[in-house]
């Protein structure tokens, strides 16, 4: 098991990204160029988590919106895949967390792709459970306990937050590093006591465990996670217009999320493979921006005027270079030219 501290280089990283990028690219096969008909493939990473991207693949709005595109999504466990599925050049497009893509961005070999859209910012949909039987009742209580969590994801960025807030250090608790199925399989032979992770898994740890914060409280007290959208280099080098499309397809999804709520909850429920009274629930923990939001000065903001995104990110960096997580923060000029912020606010009309 790798430790809290231990970070595998850039070169390990982009060993690993070879088996996921041949994963993704199986993923695409059976619409493949060739058999489909189409000159042109887009290849979308996406989680099995309630947000507007569920609606943007089952309601095909981007294979209506790009005919000549062969439009693929790969689904994903974590931020950590997706950063290594890009380090592969296997993903044109993808959702990742606002931790995993400061991650992605510092160093002197920063991960080729941008932040141009935002899915939604993590409410009561991730948060910290411990198992209810062992009477603990703050984050404090996980002093001496093994607490999981998917590494380098936005869950792990909170879990640092919150046992800081709680004046414990990483080392005072035995973390490890499991994905969200692994972690139910864990919590069921009750391998680990405790638990920093997003739905639907913490919905079933919810059932015998006590919530002792979430991403919501966290990010109120200043340290606010989002899944983000990221673009590669590529794409936005050789096909923007395909960026256009796709922001205008994620713009639709989120009003349809606000003006027809039992269409968005039936589509998440058939992506999921849950009921629809799961789906509502679910759904009802996140929390939506409009798009008119998206691109306000709240939050991504516009080309001449950068939002405050900007500054959560570089926050987010410096955090984790103080947690020794990554070896430095991003530089503001680095964070800044990770945003790809061209056509907005007019684009997502």
């Amino acid at each position: 098991m790798a430790s809290s501290l231990s970070r595998p280089s850039r070169r390990l990283l982009l060993a690993g990204a070879l088996g996921t990028a041949a994963l993704a690219v199986t993923g695409c096969s059976s619409s493949s160029d060739a058999s489909s008909g189409k000159s042109k493939r887009l290849r979308i990473g996406y989680f099995a988590f309630p947000s507007g991207d569920l609606l943007v693949k089952h309601r095909k709005l981007l294979d209506k919106a790009l005919p000549d595109y062969s439009v693929s999504w790969v689904k994903f466990d974590s931020g950590a895949s997706v950063n290594q599925a890009f380090l592969g050049k296997s993903l044109d497009i993808a959702a990742l967390g606002s931790s995993p893509f400061a991650r992605g961005i510092s160093g002197s070999s920063p991960i080729p792709y941008k932040v141009a859209f935002v899915l939604d910012v993590a409410g009561e949909n991730e948060a910290l459970v411990a198992r209810r039987k062992l009477g603990i009742k703050d984050v404090a209580g996980l002093k001496g306990h093994t607490v999981a969590t998917p590494f380098a994801s936005t869950s792990h960025y909170s879990l640092l937050a919150a046992l800081d807030k709680a004046g414990l250090k990483a080392s005072d608790v035995k973390l490890v590093d499991l994905q969200p199925q692994a972690i139910l399989a864990a919590w069921q032979r009750g391998d680990i006591d405790a638990a920093y992770v997003w739905l639907p898994t913490l919905d079933e740890l919810r059932k015998t465990g006590t919530q002792l914060t979430s991403s919501k409280e966290i990010g109120a007290g200043g340290k606010p996670t989002l899944d983000l959208a990221v673009v590669s280099d590529d794409l936005i080098a050789k096909d923007p217009k395909v960026i256009d499309a796709w922001r205008k397809a994620e713009a639709e999804a989120l009003r349809l999320l606000k003006s027809d709520p039992d269409g968005a909850v039936e589509d998440v429920a058939a992506e999921l493979g849950i009921s629809t009274a799961d789906a509502k629930a679910q759904l009802s923990q996140g929390v939506f921006l409009t798009p008119e939001q998206v691109a306000s000065a709240d939050w991504l903001g516009t080309e001449d005027h950068p939002g405050k995104l900007l500054d959560y990110v570089i926050d987010t960096g410096r955090f984790l270079a103080g947690q020794k997580q990554i070896d430095a923060a991003p530089t503001e000029r680095a964070v800044r030219s990770a945003f790809y912020l061209k056509g907005l606010p007019d684009g997502l009309k």
